[in-house]
């Protein structure tokens, strides 16, 4: 088991009984190797951007969409604030900012949200596994609003998105009205969210303390072995931008 821990500034990398600890600057550097194209991503072959010295070191950043706003990520203390665009994530092709890296097989991520600025009704934050780059790929999507106010089937302000096919239309899965109460709310900045893989079971948990979780769904999607794993952020308007701000990523592999 490979795990990387990044907890204020701290990344630990554990694998059997070797530490390793560094201490994290606060800083934020682009690597590009090739020409990016009109909308600002570098070909997808490439090392499109490793945001050094934040919890997301080692992970990469795509715009997704051809239309879509090009989005950023910067670091501020020990909070990464990450501004991105985007129609939706939703329907049967996607518009967002995906900051990635690839995990093969089970895994396990989590992350602490601070908050979600309320751009529109239907923002969107969260953990997204996703088959490949393009607009109506594959992926599962455990995701966050703005706050808890009602939407359409949800009443909660968690949701669990899924895309079964390439270009299939995007399905959701809500909280119960009958039994979920208030345990699926969202309490920034007192809000973590995990998801988690098991062969082709992919599970979302969302937590007020990253200690006592609470199960939202386990959904069963066949998916490849080897996927591309982070946040997904989406502002649910054309020609405005939505802010995240994230911390304490754990990403653990399971081999």
């Amino acid at each position: 088991m490979l795990k990387y821990l990044v907890n204020k500034g701290i990344t630990q990398i554990k694998r059997s009984q070797c530490i390793f600890i560094f201490l994290c600057l606060t800083a934020f550097s682009v690597v590009s190797s090739a020409k990016d194209d009109k909308h600002g991503n570098p070909p997808v072959s490439s090392k499109q951007v490793e945001t050094k010295n934040s919890i997301f070191a080692d992970f990469k950043t795509y715009t997704i969409g051809k239309n879509t706003l090009k989005g950023t990520t910067t670091v501020k203390d020990s909070i990464t604030e990450v501004v991105a665009s985007g129609t939706d994530i939703w329907g049967t092709e996607d518009e967002g900012y995906f900051i990635f890296r690839q995990l093969k097989g089970d895994f396990e991520i989590s992350v602490r949200v601070h908050g979600l600025s309320a751009s529109h009704l239907y923002s969107k934050a969260g953990i997204m596994a996703r088959q490949d780059l393009s607009d109506n790929s594959k992926h599962v999507y455990f995701l966050v609003f703005p706050d808890n106010e009602e939407r359409n089937n949800n009443n909660g302000g968690s949701e669990f998105q899924y895309r079964p096919k390439r270009g299939g239309e995007s399905k959701a899965i809500y909280p119960n009205r009958q039994t979920a109460g208030e345990k699926f709310n969202v309490n920034y900045p007192d809000t973590w969210i995990k998801l988690q893989r098991e062969k082709n079971t992919f599970s979302a948990f969302l937590s007020t303390d990253s200690l006592n979780w609470n199960l939202y769904t386990s959904y069963e999607q066949k998916m490849p072995k080897s996927l591309l794993v982070g946040l997904a952020v989406t502002s649910h308007d054309a020609n405005g931008y939505t802010k995240a701000e994230f911390s304490e990523l754990e990403v653990t592999e399971i081999k």
